[in-house]
């Protein structure tokens, strides 16, 4: 899908929900909020972006220790790939950032991409588990075809790389599927394939990265659910418990630029069903998305000076 279509989607669909929550009471929600609750959401995002860098540097085990970069590059990267971003589909488009700014760092192309996969695949396993216990807490979401067709793909996903890994028969599967490919990209998916598979020599880092996944998705629902008392919406914890991983899943469906328009329908359609008004809903997906940016922003502090440094340079 086209750049173009995203944000007409973006924007469309965003435009569509906030003229079904009236923007006036939209307005009079926000400017009624208790900024002291959300100034501890944001403090609770700088913790959830200090954990999600952490889990990252696990994942590049599968990598020579002296062929690692500086730690201070790989935080770099991290960082301006998270705030890069914020302007590209969903999440995809920061890890390909992420991936393709290791390999100028001298790294291989498949351990680059494998550790970012991995990252991506265990925090989406996290997420996945985090919905499951928010489907016993909300049992009428499990008659919901779609909810429930959602994380069936996305567990369907996670599974296929755990046994891909673990798995010599599938691996062998794999590899007869990326022997038919073209000889460019056969070439590629092969170095992909055996950095995925050397994962199965560090069970203790994977186990790791997922308890600090699991403990990312915990500290994303507890900063809604501050948000939202900040608003004065008064659902209980275990409501936001119950809904927030799925938003999440839905969040990460490339569709649109950084969840926007998508995180608006997903707020508004699941939290009116524990009576939720639309407008409080749709302030809280636009705070909620506000502060995914605002973890961001480290990064973006960081691609201005690296490139002000390259400007500098050019000219001397």
């Amino acid at each position: 899908m086209k750049a173009a279509a995203r944000a007409a989607i973006a924007a469309g669909l965003t435009a569509y929900i906030l003229w079904r929550s009236h923007p006036r009471e939209v307005l009079a929600a926000m400017a009624g909020a208790d900024w002291r609750l959300i100034a501890i959401a944001v403090a609770l995002v700088l913790v959830d972006r200090a954990l999600m860098a952490y889990r990252w540097l696990l994942l590049l085990c599968i990598i020579d220790p002296a062929d690692r970069p500086p730690l201070g590059e790989v935080m770099r990267i991290f960082f301006v790939s998270t705030f890069v971003g914020t302007f590209l589909p969903a999440s995809i488009g920061g890890d390909a950032v992420r991936a393709y700014s290791m390999t100028r760092l001298n790294v291989r192309g498949g351990d680059a991409v494998a550790s970012v996969f991995m990252d991506r695949m265990l925090g989406v396993a996290s997420i996945l588990i985090m919905a499951a216990v928010g489907l016993l807490l909300a049992r009428d979401l499990a008659g919901n075809r779609t909810i429930v067709l959602s994380l069936a793909v996305a567990a369907a996903a996670c599974v296929a790389t755990l046994v891909v890994i673990f798995s010599d028969s599938a691996a062998r599967l794999a590899a007869v599927a990326i022997a038919m490919l073209p000889a460019r990209l056969r070439s590629f998916g092969e170095g992909l394939l055996a950095s995925v598979r050397r994962y199965s020599s560090y069970h203790g880092q994977l186990a790791n990265v997922l308890l600090g996944s699991l403990a990312v998705q915990t500290l994303r629902i507890v900063q809604a659910y501050f948000l939202g008392r900040g608003l004065g919406i008064t659902a209980p914890l275990g409501t936001y418990f119950a809904f927030v991983p799925v938003i999440l899943l839905v969040m990460l469906l490339p569709v649109t630029f950084n969840g926007i328009g998508t995180s608006q329908a997903a707020f508004v359609w699941f939290f009116g069903r524990v009576g939720v008004a639309a407008p409080s809903a749709f302030a809280l997906s636009v705070l909620f998305v506000a502060l995914g940016v605002v973890g961001n922003l480290p990064g973006g502090v960081l691609y201005a000076m690296g490139a002000r440094s390259s400007n500098v340079s050019r000219s001397t």
